[in-house]
């Protein structure tokens, strides 16, 4: 097994993330985004843009808020990928086939819950009255709430419903209307050019292992939250068939073994790094080059946890920090708000130089359409 010194995991992760090419500005830099990246992980919480805003927009320049939804419908759908994701629609006839088959996206629980002819029902009403919000159907009573470690699903029926109908891959989520809500439709209507795709001659746990692979760069053998939603493909041999046929390689990064594409570990690593380094940008919480915490810690000596789901006692650094990618390292991060046509920077630690700085405050002022950047009140740290 070959072990990568760190300049050429660091290069692999920057590739694999994407940041050492060129996106196009505006709406052609959305689509070529999702073209490279696969995924884009969802949030829907919005302090200085919601994640997917700030994945793209640390790629490609031109873009405000919102429009990642409002640009990749009929490009993308939403489904479970790394947790919840904007999954590329060329991803969808694997969805489709595999949805009938697997007990978790089947989601049993809901289905006990519901009658079959409430499916139908709310089908039929999403084919007729389509594409629209779940909030927006006609209703049709209450089931109990099912509980997931203290997340509460919905209590209307016809809600629930719909989300039986989206896990089957029945029904897709479009995209989101300007309130944030997803929009239910057929496959048909929303991603015309895939939904009726033969079905993939690949498996579907071998095209979606070698998918991540590429999303990831270097995918832990370890497991974690890494191989979300693909758990089961890490042992049931489908790992050991890929390495077999050369599909994927092993490597090892310290002491931890990891997964990789052969033609990623082939590229140029002086001049990937080099083109990484052009761009200084503010990544979203979850952006893919920040998946794997123990693997940035170790490639970029930066420990990095986003802690909006802690306690504020126990938070280290605060609420909604965000790293700060320049000089293809992270060593930097910062807080900050937008309030109306105001960003607010609040909090900046580490020792980045004043241009780079004052770039990637810059271009995440733009995605939020800011006309102006206030930092009376920084903390710097």
């Amino acid at each position: 097994m070959v072990t990568l010194p760190p300049d050429h995991a660091r290069a692999v992760l920057l590739h694999a993330a994407g940041f050492d090419r060129d996106f196009p500005s505006g709406e052609a830099g959305i689509v070529a985004v999702l073209d490279a990246l696969d995924w884009i992980q969802l949030d829907p919480i919005d302090r200085c843009g919601q994640n997917a805003d700030l994945v793209v927009a640390a790629r490609a320049e031109g873009t405000t808020r919102g429009d990642v939804h409002r640009v990749l419908r009929g490009r993308s759908f939403e489904h479970f990928a790394k947790e919840r994701c904007i999954v590329h629609a060329r991803h969808f006839a694997h969805y489709r086939d595999q949805a009938v088959e697997t007990p978790w996206w089947r989601n049993s629980e809901r289905m006990r819950k519901l009658p079959p002819s409430m499916l139908d029902e709310v089908l039929a009403e999403v084919a007729e009255r389509g594409p629209m919000p779940a909030e927006a159907l006609q209703a049709r009573g209450r089931v109990e709430a099912m509980d997931w470690a203290g997340w509460k699903s919905t209590s209307r029926a016809e809600v629930l419903a719909a989300e039986a109908l989206w896990t089957r891959c029945a029904l897709v989520v479009s995209g989101r209307d300007s309130r944030g809500r997803r929009l239910y439709d057929l496959p048909s209507r929303a991603i015309p050019d895939h939904a009726a795709a033969p079905t993939p001659e690949a498996p579907f746990f071998e095209a979606m292992v070698v998918a991540r692979v590429r999303s990831a760069g270097l995918l832990s053998r370890a497991g974690g939250a890494m191989w979300s939603m693909l758990a089961t493909a890490r042992t049931d041999g489908t790992v050991e068939r890929l390495l077999a046929a050369g599909r994927l390689e092993e490597v090892r990064v310290g002491r931890r073994p990891y997964l990789a594409l052969p033609e990623t570990l082939a590229i140029d690593v002086p001049d990937t790094l080099a083109k990484a380094a052009e761009r200084a940008v503010v990544l979203g919480p979850l952006d893919p080059l920040l998946w794997d915490r123990a693997l940035v810690r170790d490639v970029f000596a930066f420990d990095y946890v986003w802690e909006i789901y802690k306690p504020e006692s126990e938070r280290q650094w605060g609420y909604y920090v965000c790293p700060v990618l320049a000089d293809a390292r992270l060593h930097s991060r910062m807080e900050a708000r937008r309030e109306r046509s105001v960003l607010r920077v609040e909090r900046r630690w580490g020792d980045l130089p004043e241009p780079a700085w004052n770039a990637a405050i810059g271009r995440l002022a733009a995605m939020n359409a800011a006309t102006s950047i206030d930092a009376s009140r920084l903390i710097q740290d």
